[in-house]
């Protein structure tokens, strides 16, 4: 495959930002398989923009980039994916095939409807404008609050009582939502939403216990 220059450090390199989402679910499975990486600092909205070499390895300037091996990737379903069938460790997929639905079926759930109101909607509008010492869209936070009670009662309704969200295995679907939810509950009306789904609270609860969150420090808030 062709692509940017091959790396001399042999660990698997994940490019982005240490607080981005989606850099976050890369690097909780390679933890939780029990790899050791590198992640090289990338950041989209720095004033200067994307180094002009990001390019090559993806070619829509987003975060993350992943290389492995010379074996380059971008995408994190594509990226998780190949990181749970390419290293040795626990599998973050069940073996059931409906179970393996369902883990996909939440994975593209959060992606689509998920993301932008826990995130963007309630925590960006929430804490980080006024930590920035700008003014909350209470409009905006208000729409992504609606949004965001569709969300958790749908995950809710296909965890349908498993201590995981696709059974009782972690899989893949909740390392894809522990760091959207991680933003959410820093705020206190997605707090509060969370606490009102005791599910989805035992679930965040039995996350935050796991190694993987504490070294990313998504426990902490």
């Amino acid at each position: 495959m062709s692509g940017p220059a091959e790396a001399t450090d042999a660990r698997p390199r994940v490019f982005g930002t240490a607080d981005s989402v989606y850099v976050r679910i890369v690097r909780l499975a390679l933890i939780e398989k029990g790899v050791d990486h590198t992640l090289v600092s990338v950041d989209p909205f720095a004033p200067e923009g994307l180094p002009p070499a990001y390019r090559a390895r993806h070619p829509f300037g987003r975060i993350p980039a992943f290389e492995n091996d010379g074996f380059h990737l971008y995408e994190t379903g594509a990226i998780t994916r190949y990181i749970d069938e390419a290293f040795a460790g626990p599998p973050l997929m069940p073996d059931e095939v409906r179970l393996r639905a369902r883990a996909s079926q939440i994975i593209s759930l959060a992606d689509a409807y998920a993301y932008r109101p826990l995130v963007w909607g309630v925590y960006v509008e929430r804490m980080e404008k006024p930590a920035q010492g700008e003014q909350t869209d209470e409009a905006r936070l208000a729409a992504a609050l609606t949004e965001a009670d569709t969300c958790l009662a749908a995950l809710i309704a296909l965890m349908e009582g498993g201590p995981f969200l696709a059974g009782v295995r972690l899989s893949l679907a909740d390392l894809h939502l522990a760091p959207m939810v991680s933003y959410f509950q820093q705020a206190p009306e997605g707090a509060a939403r969370l606490a009102a789904h005791p599910g989805l609270a035992a679930w965040w609860a039995r996350m935050i216990a796991r190694p993987s969150l504490r070294q990313l420090g998504l426990s902490a808030g």
